[in-house]
């Protein structure tokens, strides 16, 4: 698994933090750096919807599919998961360490007329309080964490005796390295140079290990695949670099 450093309370690296904090403004802009997030988001999205319903027995279909459901959404930048995900009917709560996202986030709900708990907590401070939610996300988020085996032992603790974890990552292999880092960063220059760094990608085999460690089981797992001639990103059974799952405990994710 990725190095970690010394435990202290929290999984948050300080300079991951600042990074994303200087591009937070440009979160909701579809042709600005978060171009390729927001051509990537309606294939999360439509995971994290399949999977909550086919958990909690839900229609994907039903406009507030998630009528009712906690939900929080770790590491939520400016919210462009967070707000569709309210809208299907989710209760929501965003969290990211990074203020100006917050800010950002909360502007952009609330012109947007969803009520969405924003905060600038880490996950850690919110299991400490005691807060337990249906469904927890951690998308795009745990290769940029300091600690990888305590950052996922946080999410697992979040989640309800019958609720659902999903998580996205990068997976560390030679064609990742090739594709999300030299040809998103420096060739395509889809995201900031720095954006990513490869030795802190975790493959699926750690990523599913340690959340087993958890207690929990793995359920379903799929790849995430950009295709240049149509310009879409769509799931697939390649994992070699942008992957998903989905977990419960007791094995029924």
């Amino acid at each position: 698994m990725a190095a970690a450093t010394q435990r202290t309370g929290s999984t948050i690296d300080p300079s991951e933090v600042a990074r994303f904090d200087a591009i937070a403004r440009d979160w909701w802009d579809p042709k600005g750096p978060m171009a390729v997030l927001h051509k990537f988001n309606p294939v999360r999205l439509a995971f994290v919807r399949d999977e909550a319903c086919a958990h909690f027995g839900r229609d994907p279909k039903r406009m507030r599919a998630l009528d009712g459901l906690s939900l929080v959404d770790i590491g939520c930048g400016g919210g462009v998961l967070s707000e569709p995900l309210s809208r299907l009917g989710a209760e929501v709560t965003g969290l990211d360490p990074a203020p100006t996202n917050i800010a950002v986030a909360r502007a952009h709900a609330e012109k947007s007329g969803l009520a969405i708990d924003y905060r600038e907590e880490t996950i850690e401070a919110v299991v400490e309080s005691g807060k337990r939610f249906d469904i927890v996300l951690a998308m795009e988020v745990v290769e940029h964490v300091a600690d990888v085996e305590a950052f996922i032992a946080a999410c697992c603790a979040a989640v309800k005796p019958d609720g659902l974890l999903v998580m996205a990552t990068l997976n560390r292999t030679l064609k990742s390295y090739a594709l999300a880092i030299v040809g998103a960063e420096y060739v395509l220059r889809w995201l900031p140079k720095g954006t990513h760094d490869w030795e802190k990608f975790v493959t699926p085999a750690e990523l599913g290990g340690a959340i087993e460690g958890n207690g929990f089981t793995i359920g379903t797992q799929t790849g995430v695949v950009f295709n240049p001639l149509t310009g879409r990103w769509s799931a697939a059974r390649d994992m070699d670099v942008n992957y998903m799952l989905a977990a419960s405990r007791g094995g029924r994710a």
